[in-house]
């Protein structure tokens, strides 16, 4: 049921991000969201490729 399903991020460029498990990177920036890849630029920790199937960023205000 689940095997041939696609995953689509709810994330677009341009909203702000914050890793749950790394707090220390501070206020991420998507760049690109293309199914479970979303590349976010943080403040401390540069652009980093995120995989959105493993890890639930939180969308900041």
């Amino acid at each position: 049921m689940g095997s041939g399903r696609v995953f689509d991020s709810f994330l677009e460029p341009g909203q702000f991000v914050s890793h749950p498990d790394h707090p220390e990177w501070g206020r991420g920036q998507v760049q690109s969201a293309i199914g479970t890849r979303v590349t976010v630029t943080f403040e401390n920790a540069g652009k980093l490729l995120i995989d959105a199937s493993r890890v639930v960023l939180t969308l900041e205000e």
